[in-house]
Parts: C-alpha cells; structure tokens; sequence
C-alpha cells in the first residue's frame, strides 16, 4: 500500500553542514521506510536560480575575511531584540517560486535544514499560503534566533542544552525533540582500524592524525613547521583531506610530499570515504561544524577545534570543550605545542576518547523519522493570533 507521506527537504549551500543533514535524512528515510516519497532541494538554488552561487562564494569570502564582523552580527542577532526581528523581516526569497515547489510536490511534511528555508516556510504559514507540518532541523550545537520562527511545528536538535535554549525563546516543550544532529549512516557502523589502515596504505601501529578543512581546505597551510619539526618524539603519519581546494592540495604535496619530513603525509582532495579515515585515525584536527564533529564523535574520534570561527563554531567548540572531548586552538603556536603534547601523551588521548564515547549521542534513524512523520499528529494550526505576532515582530 502506498504511504501517504511525501517528505520535501530543504537545504541551502553556506558551508557543507545543512546538505549533509538533508542527505543523511534522505538516506535514513530511503532506507528505513522506502515507502515515502522524498526529495532534497536547495532553497538558495531554487529561490535565487541565477544568483546563488555568486551569494555562496560572497559569503565565504566574507566568513574568511571578516570572521570578527561575521561573529559581531552573529552575537548581534543571537537573542531575540530588535535587531534580530530586523533581519527577519528581510524577505530574502521569491513567495512565487516557494508556492511554486509547493504546489510541484505536494508533500505532506517539509524539513528545514537551513534557517532561511525555515524562515521561508514560517512566513508562508503565517501568512496563510500553507498549512503543511514544518520541521526545522538544527545542524550546531547551539541557539539563534533566525532558526526559531513561529511557523515551525518542530525542532529536531543535537543535544538537551539545545532545548533548554529554545524553551527560553518560548517554544513549546512538545515541539522540540532531541535527536542528535543527522549523520549518514557510514558514519554509525564500527570498523576494524588495522584493516582499513592497511586499505588506505597506511602504517598499522604509527600514531594517525586526520588533518580537515571543513570542506573547503580552511586549514593545512599552517603544517608545514610542524611537520618539519624534531620535536615530535615519534614519526607519525598525517592525513590531510583538501576538500575541492586543488591550490592548497597542490601545495602540501609539493611542500610535504617525498623525503621533505620523517613523517608519514597522505594528501587527499574530495573523498567519498571520510567515514574510513576518522574511524582509523587517533586523532582529527578540523574546524568545528555541526556536522564534522557528529560524525567525529558518533565515531569516538578524539579533536583539536582549529581558529573556531566567532559564531556557531565557537559555540560548537565550547560545547565539546565542556564535555573534555574535544581541545580548542586558536593559532599555529599553540596547535605545535598541544599536538606534541597528545601525541606524546597516551593517557590524554585515551582520557579525550572516553570523554567523546560518554558524550556522544548515538543517532538513531528510527527516533528522527519518528519525530518526522509524526509531527503531523502534534500539528497545532497557525493561529490568527499568531500571525499577527509575526508580522508584528
């Protein structure tokens, strides 16, 4: 028998985080109940056709050369003020192109994994455009304001101080349900390290250090004194991931590669196998993004959180800080200094991986489908009450 569920997910393409949660939502759905029908779109792609990859390339530029005005406006707008209400009331997408989709896919439950999809969906409910169930899925460990609209029927979020934020901004209790952040499945399964060491070419018994970019070869380029160093007790062998960044893959391999250091370097550009490389390393260094650090600790892979930028990954350092599962760095001195101090410490690093192992959340699909398609049965109409507070601010 057909189900009646049409799941429609919308993602948008600042940083990597929100597409992953969506894919690994369309892969647990997929999997777990093939019944449903279920499409991802991009809600920069499909609202700005013409315009969305200049706004992505702007905004990265932007996060990388003004980190200290990205995080200002992000403290900003945090709480719910004046200045955040402001920014909501900035309709930045087409009503047309929205109602358009809608009326393309009719589906039964929408879900957000990008803040401007959830603001979208809530505007149109409060306006009264649609009535479909909307859940927002929230891809940091921490609050904002611009993931919280009135519109929203639920919250799937990464942890309980999660909630306990939100329920300071009001929203009901019975709509927010602690799932963990969505992880693809790979990233759930336990793997044998020495066989995937040997997979990869890698040394069996050698220290292993994942080195990450979050997606966009971020980080490396500060390496190249570390590896060189004599410092270090032990060789130990590296593994750096560039993402689609060529020009920095190019460079460590010219500036790495060979006899240059008596460590071990494998340079990597995209991979379709990160899963294998964190579960067969000792340690990661990368940027804390909601997701990296899920995949990272639903494997029990000890971090070092490299220049956070101000905003959520600082508040996603701090959270893993608090947990002791995690250690934050703030420059190239002071990554040199504790990396030789893990590497050369067993106890720490086996203290860090326990701390991971008892602060994960394991992800269970079966609970995040759940929380899904069931939020129909707690669906609670838009009010005319409601309405006007929203366009009230």
């Amino acid at each position: 028998m057909k189900s009646r569920h049409k799941l429609l997910i919308l993602t948008g393409s600042l940083g990597d985080g929100h597409n992953k949660a969506a894919q690994a939502i369309l892969e647990a759905t997929r999997f777990h109940k093939p019944d449903v029908d279920v499409k991802v779109v991009d809600f920069l792609e499909w609202t700005h056709p013409y315009l969305h990859g200049v706004g992505k390339f702007c905004y990265m530029q932007w996060v990388k050369s003004l980190p200290s005005v990205y995080g200002y406006l992000y403290r900003k707008t945090r709480d719910d003020n004046t200045f955040s209400h402001m920014f909501k009331k900035m309709k930045s997408f087409s009503t047309d192109r929205m109602l358009e989709l809608l009326h393309e896919e009719s589906p039964t439950e929408v879900v957000c994994t990008f803040p401007g999809a959830a603001a979208a969906m809530s505007y149109l409910k409060c306006n009264g455009f649609t009535s479909v169930p909307t859940v927002t899925v929230m891809t940091d460990y921490t609050d904002h304001s611009y993931w919280v609209h009135p519109g929203t029927d639920r919250y799937l979020v990464g942890a309980e101080h999660v909630k306990q934020a939100l329920l300071r901004y009001r929203v009901p209790e019975q709509r927010i349900v602690v799932t963990g952040i969505p992880i693809r499945e790979p990233f759930t399964q336990v793997y044998d390290r020495a066989e995937l060491r040997d997979k990869h070419g890698l040394d069996r018994e050698m220290p292993t250090v994942l080195v990450m970019g979050g997606g966009h070869g971020l980080i490396g380029k500060q390496f190249k004194s570390v590896l060189q160093s004599e410092e270090l007790a032990e060789p130990v062998q590296f593994v750096f991931v560039c993402g689609r960044n060529e020009k920095l893959k190019q460079l460590l391999e010219e500036e790495l590669g060979g006899a240059k250091t008596r460590h071990r370097v494998k340079v990597t550009g995209f991979v379709d196998h990160v899963h294998e490389l964190m579960a067969l390393s000792d340690l990661i260094i990368t940027k804390p993004g909601g997701l990296t650090i899920s995949e990272a600790m639903a494997l029990e892979l000890p971090m070092m959180l490299y220049k956070p930028i101000p905003g959520q990954e600082q508040e996603n350092a701090a959270y893993l800080v608090s947990l002791g599962a995690a250690i934050e760095v703030k420059n190239a001195m002071e990554l040199k200094s504790q990396l030789l101090e893990v590497i050369a410490n067993q106890s720490l690093l086996s203290k860090l991986k326990e701390n991971v192992k008892q602060g994960q959340r394991h992800q269970d699909a079966h609970h995040m489908l759940r929380a899904i398609f069931e939020t129909d049965h707690h669906f609670i109409p838009m009010s005319d009450g409601m309405r006007y507070a929203y366009a009230n601010g």
